[in-house]
């Protein structure tokens, strides 16, 4: 019966692709009866302004791209339960029909786990706190969460007509992301995970195909799908189903702490074209353009900047040559198009490292494919008794099996950009915020230290430990003048120690390590001292295992040693809790309620200070944007224009010694091959989108962790640069 069953689904879905407006077989997706070779690229509607989009999309189009490819953000959409938003940067169906109005198709990646270093991997935090609720695995809590806000925009997308059955862009979906690892990990229960959302996926009756990437079980008649550095070698599970790549990698993002990844052009048009030599048909490029992690939607340590070294950059700019070199590469793999999608490649060897695919359809069509897999050596080969140079690591394209028109290697250079200031000094402004302490009124008395973000919600990236320690006059150090010394573990991200209300110290973590330990001396007097800890989030985890377990903030042990007791343990008595910051709640960082404190102005203005508030007023600068403001000289903390928040500022994390220098774009390529920016900080240019500026009187605030010197933050423009 078994056999029966899976037959019968099979046998109905190749039925009902026949008459389906998309459909598929092992050569390509086919719409409204053509099979095409589609090009696509990643943009991330928050990750840029409504404003932006219809910029975008065009220039995506005018680079040679087929499809527009998006996740769709759950916990931007729903940030508490039964309450949704889709306005403004999260006005999904704008977006779309901004697509459709440039004439592209849209690949939509429904999840609702989108990992994409973005917050909380996309799921909103209310999640983990059902009742019985286990992430990603056969769970019916989770299930039915998922269910409900799959089927929801699956319905929005049907009553705005935008699959494309019913005349809209939306050619195919995704659900889930990236689980076949975690399905491998978990074991039965994922398997019976990845069976159920298959089925949830289907039976929402899109008309259009599903798809699932990193998944090489994914069950009929999902098509299984590569996201990697490097394609070729992917085959989808089922001889009927064809060879995808949803997630051509551009380059990687940046991390907190970290250098600055880029990916040669040469190597990527490479990696595209031997995909497309090995029956290939469907490419996107992840990211086509990242754009900025506005607010607090960045994942663990990810960079405001999600430039991601796309074509289009962090701004909506072309970035050349990468841009163009691909736009080249599309013309030239479009105008093979008749032969790829009607015949099968024909392969063999023109000599060491060097081979060709040939294609030849019955219809007379021909195209060829020329690589040289060598690193260091050029090749010449002939080819239908003809002589071609192939430079190392590249392919040559011969739409017509004869005149080379494209060579992956062979991409110009020269044309880059740079930022140039505009405008004057700012004239700051000041507040400082008050360290609290465990005797506040507003202060909530715990026993223990408790996790963050159960304490927060993720409201904020802030929550306050506060304690009292009580000194005898008889202590030995008292005496000696050799302060004892405070050990503090924490899970992270970043603390910072403040002693009788007095600044003593900062720790933080990274990626990979996000634990860390401060220890350091304390000046402590007779009596009763106040220890006040302030721990702060770089977003939280969006990726591996049960993510959802993981912990934050200050979970002990804590420690003070030099007593004459020797080493008092301080992790199991009274501490109280305060979440966010006063400037939070007083809403500072708008123009309405910016005036609830006093500012100092001019000499008084606080510099290298922690805890301090900035504000400024400017004007829209007469030069052409796009605008950032570069913050070289601050440590750490949070930017808002006109109350709108830029995202978190870390220009004090420098990033860590790795091999930056020049870059050969022969070989494979990973995250770590191509560096730029060691011993810089990781980020200290912050996009300020141009629709958020008035002409005057434009709101600049800024909350600094660390005390930096406001002096040193200038606006500057980004503006291209030539050799």
């Amino acid at each position: 019966m078994l056999k029966i069953s899976i037959l019968l689904v099979i046998f109905s879905f190749v039925c009902s692709s026949v008459t389906a407006t998309v459909s598929y077989d092992d050569k390509a997706i086919i719409i409204n009866g053509q099979r095409r070779i589609l090009f696509s690229g990643s943009i991330h509607y928050p990750r840029s302004t409504p404003e932006m989009w219809p910029d975008l999309i065009q220039k995506a189009k005018d680079g040679g791209l087929d499809v527009i490819q998006t996740y769709v953000f759950w916990n931007g959409h729903e940030p508490s339960p039964g309450k949704f938003n889709f306005e403004g940067r999260y006005d999904l169906v704008r977006f779309l029909k901004v697509v459709q109005q440039a004439g592209l198709y849209v690949h939509l990646r429904i999840g609702p786990y989108v990992c994409a270093e973005w917050n909380f991997g996309g799921f909103p935090v209310w999640l983990k706190y059902v009742p019985g609720i286990d992430f990603r695995t056969d769970n019916e809590p989770f299930k039915a969460a998922m269910q409900n806000f799959t089927a929801k925009i699956v319905d929005m997308m049907k009553s705005e007509n935008m699959f494309e059955p019913q005349g809209g862009p939306i050619i195919m979906s995704q659900i889930e992301n990236e689980y076949g690892s975690i399905e491998r990990q978990i074991g039965a229960p994922g398997r019976a995970y990845t069976n159920w959302f298959a089925h949830m996926a289907v039976s929402l009756d899109t008309n259009v195909p599903w798809i699932m990437c990193k998944q090489d079980d994914a069950p009929d008649p999902i098509i299984n799908t590569c996201n990697d550095f490097y394609c070729s070698k992917h085959s989808p599970n089922k001889p009927y189903k064809p060879k995808m790549w949803t997630e051509l990698w551009t380059s990687w993002f940046t991390e907190f702490g970290g250098a600055v990844p880029y990916r040669p052009v040469e190597d990527l048009a490479f990696a595209v074209a031997r995909f497309i030599q090995a029956n290939g048909s469907f490419v996107n490029y992840y990211m086509y353009h990242g754009g900025t992690n506005f607010g607090r939607e960045s994942g663990l340590f990810v960079t405001t900047s999600y430039d991601y070294d796309a074509p289009l950059d962090e701004y909506g700019l072309i970035r050349e040559p990468k841009w163009g070199h691909l736009r080249l590469l599309h013309k030239a793999i479009k105008r093979c198009e008749p032969a790829l999608v009607s015949s099968y490649p024909t392969v063999w060897s023109l000599g060491k490292n060097s081979e060709v695919h040939e294609y030849r359809s019955n219809s007379g069509a021909c195209a060829a494919f020329l690589a040289n897999y060598d690193t260091t050596s050029s090749a010449n080969v002939t080819y239908s008794n003809m002589q071609y140079d192939l430079p190392p690591w590249s392919i040559s394209i011969l739409p017509d099996c004869k005149n080379e028109i494209f060579n992956t290697a062979k991409a110009i250079h020269g044309a880059h950009m740079k930022m140039i200031p505009v405008g004057g000094a700012f004239p700051w402004q000041s507040s400082i915020e008050e360290v609290p302490t465990a005797n506040d009124s507003d202060a909530v008395a715990m026993v223990g230290l408790y996790e963050q973000i159960n304490v927060t919600r993720d409201s904020t990236d802030y929550l306050w430990y506060l304690t009292n320690v009580n000194i005898a006059s008889d202590e030995e150090f008292l005496k000696t003048g050799k302060d004892p010394v405070i050990t503090i573990a924490s899970a992270g991200h970043a603390l910072q120690v403040f002693i009788n209300g007095q600044p003593s110290g900062v720790a933080y973590g990274r990626l990979k390590k996000t634990s860390l330990t401060f220890t350091g001396d304390v000046k402590l007097t007779a009596g009763t001292n106040t220890i006040s800890l302030l721990s702060s989030c770089a977003g939280l985890p969006n990726v591996d295992l049960h993510y959802e377990r993981w912990n934050a903030g200050v979970l002990g042990p804590i420690t003070l040693s030099g007593l004459n007791e020797g080493t008092r343990d301080l992790t199991k008595q009274t501490w109280s809790y305060k979440v966010g910051l006063k400037g939070e709640t007083l809403n500072l960082h708008t123009i309405d309620r910016s005036s609830s404190v006093s500012w100092l102005e001019g000499s008084s203005v606080a510099q290298k200070q922690p805890l301090s508030w900035y504000k400024a007023t400017f004007d829209n600068p007469q030069e052409p944007g796009p605008y950032a403001l570069d913050m070289s000289g601050m440590g750490k903390g949070q930017i808002w224009v006109n109350g709108e928040s830029i995202g978190r500022h870390w220009p004090g994390y420098i990033a860590r010694d790795h091999n930056c220098g020049a870059c050969n774009y022969v070989g494979s390529y990973n995250q770590n091959k191509c560096l730029t920016g060691c011993g810089e900080p990781s980020q200290k240019w912050y996009h300020i989108p141009q629709s958020w500026l008035k002409p005057t009187g434009n709101q600049l605030t800024i909350f600094e962790e660390w005390g930096g010197d406001p002096s040193k933050i200038s606006l500057v423009r980004r503006a291209l640069r030539r050799n």
